[in-house]
């Protein structure tokens, strides 16, 4: 199976290739590896690995823990091939080739880029500062196809983009399209043994460039998504 490692490790010479060796030592076959930050004499990396479906991840996690300095901040499954930004673009252009379906391809295409569970379209009421249930008024204009039914929505507003984590462990990323009370929800759910990391503030950045470009491409059509009775996030 594919899995996404997450790494912090110190950013000085030899680290990152002690890393690799551990993966490789423990049956990892390494196919992407993208450096999320480098701050401070510390570096975040994602190492994207094809894992033997039969083996413990326990294996790995011992090997990695005893590398000195590395802390592993996530392991989980990726869905689909490791990504890059040229597939970005490639997503805008099928959006703006066929803008009808536009929403429905970008929600379908969201998780496979940010090693995500799933994503949704949610509609935020223009009036829910003053609803006395607030943001979890949202109700769902589109879903991937692995969304839960109905979605688990976290407490989504359309201000700003951003990431969240419930109490049962799930990690959301958020981006409102600027109209219409849209909001792009992404997930990625807690399905032990293995634990997802938390969205990287460079993965919210991505999606937010995505949702406006997206939005900047479908204009009024974002108008026209609205969410079935009586499907509303808790």
């Amino acid at each position: 199976m594919l899995l996404r490692v997450r790494v912090t490790l110190p950013d000085r010479p030899g680290t990152l290739g002690q890393v690799a060796r551990t993966l490789g030592v423990a049956g990892a076959d390494i196919v992407q590896v993208v450096v999320l930050e480098r701050l401070g004499g510390r570096a975040v990396d994602d190492f994207t690995v094809v894992w033997p479906g039969a083996a413990r991840v326990e294996r790995l996690l011992a090997g990695l823990a005893a590398i000195p300095g590395v802390r592993v901040d996530g392991v989980w499954r990726a869905i689909g091939t490791p990504t890059t930004t040229g597939q970005d673009a490639e997503l805008l252009a099928q959006i703006a080739a066929n803008p009808a379906d536009g929403v429905a391809t970008l929600v379908d295409a969201v998780p496979g880029l940010l090693a995500a569970d799933w994503a949704v379209a949610a509609v935020v009421p223009l009036d829910w500062a003053a609803r006395s249930g607030g943001p979890s008024a949202a109700t769902v204009g589109q879903a991937s196809w692995r969304a839960p039914v109905p979605p688990r929505l976290p407490e989504v507003t359309p201000l700003r983009a951003r990431s969240m984590t419930a109490p049962d462990g799930t990690h959301y990323a958020v981006a409102p399209f600027g109209r219409a009370g849209l909001v792009l929800v992404v997930a990625r759910e807690h399905t032990g043994p293995l634990t997802a990391a938390a969205f990287h503030a460079t993965e919210v950045d991505r999606l937010a460039q995505l949702v406006r470009a997206g939005a900047v491409i479908l204009g009024d059509r974002l108008d026209l998504v609205g969410g079935p009775a009586g499907v509303t996030g808790s």
